[in-house]
């Protein structure tokens, strides 16, 4: 019985930056629970390749191919969302960048561009998605955030800010939307080994320093973030609202 609670037969979900990396481990882990699929992200040859590895499978799933920064795009995506499917259910904010520079020489425009990406973008599409989802009184709104929402590392000011501030923004939705029967948790992921983090893992002394810092002694591999991106999105979290669930190999519990 308990099997059934993790099930999202029948549900639609919506995952940005679903091509690759995290994204895409967890839109396969959706899918897989029986979700139907709008995988978003910027690259049309990459996601048409994922679409038909899902469909190959098994499962419905089509693309939606937009930049998230591009404010305007979240409308339109949601629109052709509920007029292919009928409705919205799960909405994974997970697309986002790091800029990489120290302080005196971050300019605005990867200031900006880093904000739109990984905040407010994330604010548009959860807007957008609301109102589906509080019209169905049921929903679920999924922000990846980071263990840098909660700790803070030198280059990445932008980054860590946007994280904090999606941290905070996904609390916001908690309190505004549980009432109407949605529900909006975070992810933190530590370090996983992804096309993002490529060039700090090929770095011999980070690469040393996360496997110090970890108590599991590795980086994260992308699926181990599908179980808690399910969990989050089915009845089995019915009562969880709020909450930043960290996935880091226990790298921020360790002194």
């Amino acid at each position: 019985m308990i099997a059934d609670r993790f099930s999202l037969k029948g549900r639609v979900a919506m995952v940005t930056g679903a091509s690759r990396g995290l994204g895409w481990a967890m839109a396969a882990a959706l899918a897989e629970a029986g979700a139907k699929l709008i995988l978003c992200g910027r690259d049309e040859a990459a996601l048409d390749e994922r679409v038909h590895r899902l469909k190959t499978s098994g499962a419905q799933a089509s693309a939606a191919v937009f930049d998230v920064a591009e404010r305007t795009a979240a409308g339109p995506v949601v629109e052709a969302a509920l007029k292919e499917h009928g409705r919205l259910d799960i909405l994974v904010n997970n697309a986002g960048i790091a800029h990489r520079q120290v302080l005196g020489e971050f300019t605005d425009e990867d200031w900006d561009l880093t904000i739109a990406t990984n905040l407010s973008a994330c604010f548009s599409l959860a807007r957008e998605a609301s109102r589906p989802m509080t019209a169905q009184g049921w929903g679920r709104i999924i922000n990846i955030v980071s263990i840098m929402a909660l700790q803070a590392r030198t280059t990445v000011p932008a980054y860590v800010a946007s994280k904090g501030g999606l941290a905070a923004l996904t609390r916001a939705f908690a309190v505004e939307l549980g009432p109407k029967g949605v529900t909006c948790n975070a992810i933190a992921p530590g370090y996983f080994l992804t096309d993002m983090t490529e060039v700090t893992a090929a770095d011999p002394d980070f690469d040393a320093m996360v496997r110090r810092r970890t108590p599991l002694g590795r980086w994260g591999k992308p699926e181990e973030l599908a179980g808690a991106a399910v969990f989050l999105a089915s009845e089995a979290a019915s009562y969880v609202n709020g909450h930043v669930l960290v996935v880091d190999g226990g790298m921020t519990v360790s002194v």
